[in-house]
């Protein structure tokens, strides 16, 4: 049976925005969302965005998660992060394991999880009477800090098959103290391992599965989908939040920012930045709006929608990287100082770069997509384009 939801996620995530920025710093010095920041996350719902609609959660169209991802990111990019990979692994995590899991973790009046971990750098899977044992080290566990469980992508041993294998996070050896990174300090990302924990089978699904009973064809998005949504609209966040920070800086005239004002080469130079940014997120927009519309016209996404849902991806991340470029040198010995916002944005950017969804792979594998005819008979296996 299909249940409605009273959740206001836009309105909530902008109220969530502001407390996080408040909170930012404090954050960054704990190496985690703070008490406040988590809470609120979790009481605004903000965790249903993307769980499927029979399941009390709010299965948002991609257009709409968007706006959500990125005002969160506006706010702390920290948090619009934590949140769209609590997001993303708790929706998919609904949409394709087993029933029995689907009982113990979506009960409805029952506290929602919140799913951490991470999906590549395998574990291995070792097959069992009724599912497999799980052993492996991973990295990069946003929000792992807060969480009730973990997501671990594993080979099973014998077949080679790349599944997903949720386990409780007292399953998991929490590596509380490695975390020390350039940006994105708040997230909590830290690396955990797991040695030979019981996994029953209704507590897994194909890594690569992009379908569901329980959704519509938003779960046709996929593990990859939900990543190159979701880290387009934190890139965007950003990057508004830095030009608006920079803006800020010339209207109070301060420091060198506010002495450019009138510059003719700094003007020019934000012009570019400006436009740089308005220019990534027409692309995001534009190619997201044509995969809602597939959508909601009952319509799967062709190769070429996921191609360039990929590309803007890349886009939005190089587009926003530059801008970030332009604001810390434009503002001066402003951003030097630490507890500045100009300087965490700076180096938030810089860790985001980083993150396989817009790596050397990805990159490569969009631009063969992109040459038309040269890639028939190819199809979209998470980073790579693969002869099907």
């Amino acid at each position: 049976m299909t249940t409605s939801t009273d959740h206001d996620l836009p309105t909530a995530a902008r109220a969530v925005a502001e407390l996080a920025s408040e909170e930012m710093h404090r954050a960054e010095a704990e190496g985690k969302l703070t008490g406040p920041v988590v809470d609120a996350i979790r009481d605004a719902g903000l965790l249903r965005i993307w769980i499927p609609r029979s399941l009390g959660g709010e299965e948002m169209d991609v257009v709409r998660s968007l706006d959500v991802i990125e005002t969160l990111s506006y706010g702390d990019p920290s948090a619009g992060w934590v949140v769209f990979a609590g997001g993303l692994i708790g929706g998919t995590t609904a949409a394709y394991c087993g029933p029995e899991c689907i009982d113990a973790l979506f009960a409805p009046g029952e506290p929602l999880p919140w799913i951490s971990g991470h999906g590549t750098r395998p574990g291995t899977a070792v097959p069992v009477d009724g599912g497999w044992t799980l052993s492996g080290s991973w990295s990069f566990g946003s929000g792992l800090l807060h969480a009730s469980h973990t997501h671990n992508l594993a080979i099973v041993e014998g077949t080679g098959e790349a599944r997903i294998l949720v386990t409780p996070v007292s399953d998991a050896h929490l590596l509380h103290d490695s975390w020390e990174v350039l940006g994105l300090r708040a997230t909590g990302s830290i690396d955990y391992t797991i040695d030979g924990a019981f996994v029953r089978r209704d507590w897994s699904h194909a890594a690569g599965q992009v379908s569901s009973e329980r959704g519509g064809l938003l779960y046709n998005l996929g593990i990859i989908g939900f990543v190159t949504l979701g880290h387009a609209a934190w890139a965007l966040g950003l990057g508004r939040r830095m030009l608006d920070e920079l803006i800020g800086l010339v209207e109070a005239k301060a420091g060198r920012a506010g002495a450019q004002a009138e510059d003719p080469a700094f003007l020019e130079g934000f012009q570019v930045a400006e436009g740089r940014l308005r220019s990534a997120r027409a692309l995001v927009h534009e190619t997201w709006g044509d995969i809602d519309a597939s959508f909601a016209a009952g319509d799967e996404m062709t190769v070429q929608q996921q191609t360039l849902a990929r590309l803007a991806l890349v886009n939005a991340t190089f587009s926003v990287h530059e801008v970030t470029q332009f604001a810390y040198l434009a503002g001066g010995t402003a951003p030097l100082k630490t507890g500045t916002v100009i300087q965490k944005l700076f180096r938030d950017m810089h860790a985001g770069t980083q993150h396989i969804s817009s790596g050397p792979i990805m990159r490569r594998n969009t631009g063969l997509g992109l040459l038309g005819h040269v890639a028939d008979g190819k199809a979209w296996a998470f980073a790579e384009m693969v002869d099907v």
